[in-house]
């Protein structure tokens, strides 16, 4: 009998180039692997834009890359819950590896930015009422929008490792009943934005259109976990992630000499001196109380503030980075032994927390993320010269989309639509039910948006140069049309 978990959407007679594994698993990762949307990451932003720092910084291409690394070790170490893990439906490290190197396929052009900046055109401007989310386009892509011989059919992934992709296995508003943005609490990322209640969920796993394609992965996992619950191998996965962005984002602005090491100790020595004192680390904690209660503890925070105290402000930025092998050998060595210390501290969880997966760190590590990432958040994310750069990031977005748009509206420019956006218009139209109000228009807008979030960093900014006029190149290599 056929197991399950590997059952594939569209059935095992459609194959690709490459399909030379065993384990239909080992096929699925393959599949990613020789994906141009897998490729493409590479040019795509993690934090800092790859385009003017050489080859020193991550891309999505290298983080997730990083992160299919670390899953699959925290996957070969829940083995030893194997009792657990099997009851709620098992964890095999291929799917874990596969999970992890498709996770952020559907990421656009510069990176978060992109997604907040495509999310609210496709909403307010485009009127989609699934707007955009990065996790929702990485599954869009796996399953629709990928092409395969003489059919649009996505990779045609099995059911274990499409689950696995689903960090947020909901969509926006509907699915599934009750629709988890009405517990209390709400799983991670189930909550609506405060700003904005009526629309839906702000991190969503797939799309209205998918949803069959989500009810159908998702199959094999009923009655073991909860519907709006990851599967264990989407929890290591979303694990794995957090670990490889609290740690090799930090190598990252360490190496551009962005972090400075003076300020991140001054901000976390002052708050152990006085840890009742308004601060932004104070926020933090008082945050973490606020919106995770099942784990927070004062004392786990303040052992975490040192920690991170001791081995980044006074250990890895206590010299700047030069570019010798002495430096380099440093940055290797910070990295190698907090992931090894995150991944000893992982856990399986049978009944975890509404707020939590199956796999989770324990508490002194967990705290010890929050404080790297608040670090990011406060060090890197929140600079003005960033904002500044982001902003005119933003601005091209707009502008793209607008003269997309406009070009794919203009009668008398139809023959000329370039092919791409004219197959991601004809997908649209077709996934849409019947009676939709303003079909072509709300599929000429999904086309638009996929055309633009597989763009690279620098396929975005080209094609626009071309767009505007500014570009004297008439055949260019900066886009594929």
């Amino acid at each position: 009998m056929e197991d399950p978990r590997a059952t594939r959407l569209f059935g095992d007679g459609l194959v690709a180039p490459g399909d030379l594994a065993g384990s239909p698993f080992r096929v699925d990762r393959d599949r990613i692997v020789s994906s141009p949307f897998f490729a493409r990451l590479g040019g795509v932003t993690q934090v800092i834009s790859p385009g003017g720092s050489g080859l020193l910084v991550h891309n999505r291409l290298t983080h997730s890359l990083k992160v299919a690394q670390v899953g699959r070790a925290i996957a070969e170490r829940v083995a030893g819950d194997a009792d657990i893990v099997e009851k709620l439906g098992g964890c095999d490290p291929d799917v874990v590896e596969a999970a992890a190197l498709a996770h952020d396929l559907g990421h656009p052009p510069f990176g978060h930015l992109g997604e907040r900046v495509l999310d609210q055109l496709a909403r307010q401007r485009l009127q989609l009422r699934d707007g955009f989310e990065g996790n929702a386009q990485s599954y869009r892509i796996v399953t629709s929008t990928e092409i395969r011989g003489q059919a649009t059919i996505g990779l045609n992934l099995t059911a274990a490792v499409r689950a696995a992709i689903l960090k947020y296995p909901w969509t926006r508003r509907t699915h599934p009943e009750p629709h988890p943005r009405f517990m209390d609490p709400t799983p991670r990322g189930a909550a609506a934005s405060p700003d904005d209640p009526d629309a839906g969920s702000v991190k969503f796993g797939a799309y209205s259109t998918e949803v069959d394609d989500m009810v159908q992965a998702r199959a094999p996992f009923a009655g073991r976990v909860a519907d709006w619950q990851q599967t264990v191998e989407a929890s290591v996965m979303d694990t794995a992630d957090d670990i490889a962005y609290a740690i090799h984002d930090l190598e990252d602005v360490h190496r551009v000499g962005v972090l400075q090491p003076g300020m991140v100790a001054a901000e976390l020595a002052a708050w152990q001196r006085s840890p009742g004192e308004d601060s932004a680390i104070e926020s933090l904690r008082r945050q973490l109380h606020r919106k995770d209660p099942w784990i927070a503890d004062d004392q786990a925070f303040a052992a975490a503030v040192e920690q991170v105290r001791a081995e980044l402000a006074d250990g890895l930025l206590s010299a700047p980075f030069d570019g010798s092998l002495e430096a380099e050998a440093q940055v290797a060595a910070f990295s190698a032994r907090w992931t090894r210390w995150l991944v000893d501290a992982v856990e399986v969880a049978g009944q975890p927390a509404v707020r939590s997966g199956h796999v989770q760190l324990a508490p002194g590590q967990w705290h010890e993320v929050q404080v790297l990432k608040f670090v990011q958040n406060r060090f890197v994310l929140a600079r003005p010269d960033l904002a500044l750069h982001q902003r005119g990031q933003a601005r091209l977005l707009a502008s793209l989309v607008e003269a997309l748009l406009a070009w794919l509206t203009d009668p008398d420019e139809a023959e000329r639509i370039p092919s791409r956006i004219r197959d991601l218009v004809e997908l649209a139209e077709a996934e849409l039910p019947d009676g939709t109000p303003n079909l072509i228009g709300v599929a000429r807008g999904r086309a638009v948006i996929d055309f633009v979030a597989a763009l690279t960093d620098s396929q975005a900014i080209g094609l626009m140069e071309v767009l505007s006029g500014r570009s004297r190149q008439l055949w260019t290599d900066a886009f594929v049309l």
